[in-house]
């Protein structure tokens, strides 16, 4: 009976284990550590016949462990492709600047797929923004209070990423 209970331990933390695994991917050693480090990420929707959108650009972004969060203007392709069903999206990781200035070499830098959503909750919208504070903190006296008044006015959009591995 002992045996019986030992091996539906093994197989609910198996399964658990399996689970968590699916929810929260790992990811790269060199997608994770430039997520930890950089400033910016570059992303571009993935459009419905599975080519790179012409919206490519770099971004300021906050990576809490599971997730890519960035907060851009509604009116933007970026906000608009998960509104329109189109949630794949890929992001290169690092920071080069501009990206009309980098001749493309972004698209050299460790690159990951992610599905878009629209992070809506205002508690969420909360824990994210406080994590920009601390990342840019300098710069986020200046673009705080703007991203915040545009959540609230709904020119800005909160979207999350979640790596898909």
């Amino acid at each position: 009976m002992a045996q019986l209970f030992k091996r539906r331990g093994f197989l609910k933390a198996t399964a658990a284990a399996s689970l968590t695994g699916l929810l929260n991917p790992v990811l790269a050693e060199s997608i994770q550590s430039g997520l930890n480090a950089s400033d910016l990420v570059y992303l571009t929707p993935i459009q419905s016949n599975g080519t790179e959108s012409a919206c490519q650009a770099e971004i300021w972004f906050v990576y809490d462990g599971s997730a890519i969060y960035v907060c851009t203007d509604t009116n933007s392709w970026r906000a608009a492709a998960p509104r329109l069903g189109l949630t794949m999206t890929r992001i290169w990781v690092g920071d080069l600047g501009r990206w009309q200035s980098t001749n493309g070499e972004y698209k050299n830098l460790p690159a990951l797929m992610a599905s878009a959503s629209i992070e809506s909750k205002p508690a969420e919208q909360q824990r994210v923004l406080e994590l920009f504070g601390d990342k840019y903190s300098m710069s986020w006296l200046l673009w705080g209070p703007r991203f915040r008044k545009g959540l609230k006015n709904g020119s800005q959009t909160l979207l999350k990423y979640q790596p898909v591995v």
